[in-house]
């Protein structure tokens, strides 16, 4: 895996997550990355749009470069997250969906799902992630567009 030194990723999860959230911060820390974990702190059963919220929020607000969240499917912090003006989060299920994300889309949030990924599979798609940058031209102007969605002056 490549050294991210410095990268800073806020992390969270809901309960279903939980475990894989502290494993893959571990990973991610032991990489180089700057993880700031937003809970939760145990196993206990939590609603996964105020976790969800916190790691967008520090992402659009600049206070991380990147964010991970992870449920049991990645589908409902993805639908959460995305809600945030300025997040473009995916939930990435293989390698071509997570590089796409960062190729084409600027994805600064990555969706896991706990319980249809395995362990080794979330640590390979979040450093294929992580390590992608943004491809830029054509797609920048697509990027704004996607940022202007929901914004009404």
């Amino acid at each position: 895996m490549p050294e991210f030194d410095g990268l800073s990723v806020a992390i969270a999860s809901d309960h279903a997550g939980f475990e894989a959230k502290m494993k893959l911060a571990e990973f991610l820390r032991g990489h180089g990355c700057k993880v700031a974990d937003l809970g939760p702190e145990n196993e206990n059963s939590v609603d996964y749009p105020d976790f969800a919220e916190k790691v967008a929020r520090k992402v659009a607000a600049g206070e991380a470069s990147r964010g991970v969240l992870i449920c049991g499917s990645g589908i409902g912090v993805s639908m959460s997250a995305n809600k945030i003006a300025g997040v473009r989060a995916v939930n990435a299920y293989d390698e071509f969906s997570a590089r796409m994300s960062r190729l084409h889309n600027d994805a600064n949030v990555l969706c896991l799902g706990s319980r249809v990924l395995a362990e080794a599979r979330m640590e390979l798609l979040a450093e294929l992630w992580l390590a992608t940058p943004f491809e830029g031209g054509r797609h920048t102007k697509r990027v704004e567009k996607i940022n202007k969605l929901g914004v009404r002056s």
